[in-house]
């Protein structure tokens, strides 16, 4: 199939960008890799395309107060070797499982978080980091924590008139630790389900939180922070990396019972991403504990 008829324009400035986007049945075009589809399919029909990349303010990729900041249209693959995302070790793991490197060569960050798939690694890393998104519109501008930004599958809180200027990253402190993981058929497909870890570990306290995606309607954020303190009361202080495991895969699977709560479909049913999910918890906030533990130790000398 291909698109119905619309109106294109490729504003110079943000302010016409928005003018633009308050008029009726205006849609946003940056990278293209999820709207594109959209249209050739018609499940889209916008009167008028408004494309963003003529911005220049809009590919800006800083550091500013403790966070990265990423402009709408800057690209995936440009901040996964931009030494810039290094400071935010979740992003540099999961960059690398979305699509391919020709997807990510056009895709942009804010697209992927603005389009909200369900199955999509960066609104997850957004959920469990927490980041805040800047949206702008004729009004003025709003921020938005990532925790009040997904709503529904392909649904966010962006009003029609607005657009995602930018995504702020929050960059790791001491003592923090990562993992990402996922399971999909091949290498670029949507995942079966998948996992982001944060887990911070400073003095005496500890503190772990996952999100994961491909598993509801959106990313699903949970404290397994008495998961990991179980585990490590059963294993020891200073547990290997397969010990660890272990300890968390007998309390992995309750965790995923309540975070897994779409029904089954042609490609996993509801207890097979239950597996999944159990083992990729075990796996993930394993290896960041031991992460977060090693940066813990560098901090302090």
């Amino acid at each position: 199939m291909k698109a119905a008829p619309f109106a294109y324009v490729r504003p110079g400035t943000v302010q016409d960008v928005v003018a633009e986007l308050a008029r009726d049945g205006a849609k946003v075009l940056a990278g293209g890799q999820s709207l594109v589809p959209v249209l050739a399919m018609r499940l889209g029909r916008p009167s008028t395309l408004v494309d963003i990349n003529a911005v220049p303010e809009l590919d800006r990729l800083s550091r500013d107060n403790g966070s990265i900041r990423v402009g709408a249209t800057v690209r995936q693959r440009r901040l996964q070797r931009d030494d810039l995302s290094a400071s935010v070790p979740l992003l540099r793991l999961a960059l690398p499982w979305i699509g391919h490197r020709e997807i990510r060569s056009r895709g942009t960050v804010c697209g992927s978080i603005a389009h909200a798939d369900p199955a999509a690694e960066l609104p997850a890393v957004a959920s469990c980091l927490d980041a805040t998104m800047l949206l702008t519109s004729t009004r003025g501008q709003r921020q938005i924590a990532a925790a009040e930004f997904f709503t529904g599958a392909l649904t966010t809180v962006i009003e029609p008139d607005e657009l995602l200027t930018e995504v702020l990253f929050p960059v790791a402190g001491p003592g923090e630790g990562f993992g990402f993981g996922e399971f999909a058929r091949r290498h670029g497909d949507f995942a079966l389900a998948g996992a982001a870890v944060r887990v911070r570990t400073t003095g005496d306290a500890l503190q772990a939180r996952v999100t994961c995606f491909g598993i509801s309607d959106q990313p699903v954020t949970a404290d397994v922070t008495a998961q990991l303190r179980a585990a490590l009361a059963e294993v020891g202080p200073s547990p290997t990396g397969s010990q660890l495991r272990r300890g968390l895969a007998e309390r992995a699977d309750e965790v995923a019972a309540d975070v897994v709560d779409t029904s089954g479909d042609g490609h996993a049913s509801t207890a097979y991403r239950r597996r999944l999910v159990a083992g990729l918890l075990a796996r993930e906030v394993s290896r960041a504990y031991l992460t977060s533990t090693s940066a813990s130790e560098v901090s302090a000398s």
